[in-house]
Protein backbone atom coordinates (compact mmCIF):
# COMPACT_ATOMS: atom_id res chain seq x y z
CA UNK A 1 0.00 0.00 0.00
CA UNK A 2 2.84 2.41 0.74
CA UNK A 3 4.81 1.71 -2.44
CA UNK A 4 2.23 3.18 -4.83
CA UNK A 5 2.04 6.30 -2.66
CA UNK A 6 5.82 6.67 -2.72
CA UNK A 7 5.87 6.25 -6.50
CA UNK A 8 3.09 8.82 -6.90
CA UNK A 9 5.06 11.28 -4.76
CA UNK A 10 8.13 10.51 -6.86
CA UNK A 11 6.24 11.33 -10.07
CA UNK A 12 4.98 14.58 -8.55
CA UNK A 13 8.52 15.52 -7.47
CA UNK A 14 9.80 14.67 -10.95
CA UNK A 15 7.12 16.88 -12.51
CA UNK A 16 8.15 19.71 -10.19
CA UNK A 17 11.80 19.20 -11.18
CA UNK A 18 10.91 19.36 -14.87
CA UNK A 19 8.82 22.50 -14.39
CA UNK A 20 11.64 24.19 -12.47
CA UNK A 21 14.19 23.16 -15.11
CA UNK A 22 12.03 24.53 -17.93
CA UNK A 23 11.55 27.82 -16.09
CA UNK A 24 15.30 28.11 -15.49
CA UNK A 25 15.99 27.26 -19.13
CA UNK A 26 13.56 29.93 -20.33
CA UNK A 27 15.15 32.50 -18.02
CA UNK A 28 18.61 31.45 -19.20
CA UNK A 29 17.66 31.92 -22.84
CA UNK A 30 16.21 35.34 -22.08
CA UNK A 31 19.27 36.43 -20.11
CA UNK A 32 21.81 34.87 -22.54
CA UNK A 33 23.61 33.21 -19.63
CA UNK A 34 22.91 30.39 -17.20
CA UNK A 35 20.26 31.32 -14.63
CA UNK A 36 19.27 28.93 -11.86
CA UNK A 37 16.70 29.59 -9.19
CA UNK A 38 17.59 28.43 -5.70
CA UNK A 39 15.08 26.52 -3.61
CA UNK A 40 15.00 29.42 -1.17
CA UNK A 41 14.02 31.89 -3.90
CA UNK A 42 11.33 29.55 -5.20
CA UNK A 43 9.96 28.92 -1.72
CA UNK A 44 9.95 32.62 -0.83
CA UNK A 45 8.08 33.50 -4.00
CA UNK A 46 5.39 30.92 -3.18
CA UNK A 47 5.08 31.36 0.60
CA UNK A 48 7.62 33.35 2.57
CA UNK A 49 5.80 32.82 5.87
CA UNK A 50 6.01 29.02 5.62
CA UNK A 51 9.76 29.23 5.06
CA UNK A 52 10.19 31.18 8.28
CA UNK A 53 7.90 28.72 10.09
CA UNK A 54 9.99 25.77 8.92
CA UNK A 55 13.17 27.54 10.02
CA UNK A 56 11.72 28.23 13.47
CA UNK A 57 10.45 24.65 13.81
CA UNK A 58 13.79 23.20 12.70
CA UNK A 59 15.74 25.35 15.13
CA UNK A 60 13.37 24.55 18.02
CA UNK A 61 13.05 20.78 17.58
CA UNK A 62 16.38 19.78 16.05
CA UNK A 63 19.94 20.78 16.73
CA UNK A 64 19.92 24.51 15.83
CA UNK A 65 23.53 24.62 14.68
CA UNK A 66 22.67 22.26 11.82
CA UNK A 67 20.41 24.86 10.23
CA UNK A 68 23.28 27.05 9.04
CA UNK A 69 25.58 24.54 7.35
CA UNK A 70 23.09 21.89 6.22
CA UNK A 71 19.75 23.51 5.50
CA UNK A 72 21.18 26.68 4.05
CA UNK A 73 23.26 24.55 1.68
CA UNK A 74 20.10 22.71 0.59
CA UNK A 75 18.17 25.96 0.21
CA UNK A 76 20.90 27.48 -1.97
CA UNK A 77 20.89 24.51 -4.38
CA UNK A 78 18.93 24.83 -7.63
CA UNK A 79 15.28 23.91 -7.27
CA UNK A 80 15.28 21.36 -10.08
CA UNK A 81 18.23 19.49 -8.54
CA UNK A 82 16.55 19.17 -5.14
CA UNK A 83 13.28 17.93 -6.65
CA UNK A 84 15.13 15.51 -8.96
CA UNK A 85 17.03 14.01 -6.02
CA UNK A 86 13.80 13.81 -4.01
CA UNK A 87 12.08 12.05 -6.93
CA UNK A 88 14.91 9.55 -7.22
CA UNK A 89 14.88 8.78 -3.49
CA UNK A 90 11.10 8.38 -3.34
CA UNK A 91 11.07 6.15 -6.41
CA UNK A 92 13.91 4.04 -5.01
CA UNK A 93 11.97 3.58 -1.78
CA UNK A 94 8.81 2.62 -3.66
CA UNK A 95 10.49 0.36 -6.21
CA UNK A 96 9.51 -3.30 -6.19
CA UNK A 97 12.15 -5.65 -7.51
CA UNK A 98 11.20 -8.52 -9.73
CA UNK A 99 11.70 -11.96 -8.30
CA UNK A 100 15.06 -13.59 -8.95
CA UNK A 101 13.42 -16.76 -10.24
CA UNK A 102 13.14 -15.49 -13.79
CA UNK A 103 10.30 -15.04 -16.21
CA UNK A 104 10.22 -18.56 -17.64
CA UNK A 105 10.88 -20.59 -14.50
CA UNK A 106 8.09 -22.45 -12.77
CA UNK A 107 6.91 -20.80 -9.60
Amino acid sequence: MIRPVLRLLAYIALAMAIIAAVLDAARSVGASHLVTTSLQESWQSLSASSLSLVEAYFKAHFYPVLWDPMMLWVLEAPTFVIFAILAFLLYALGYRRESRVGRFAAR
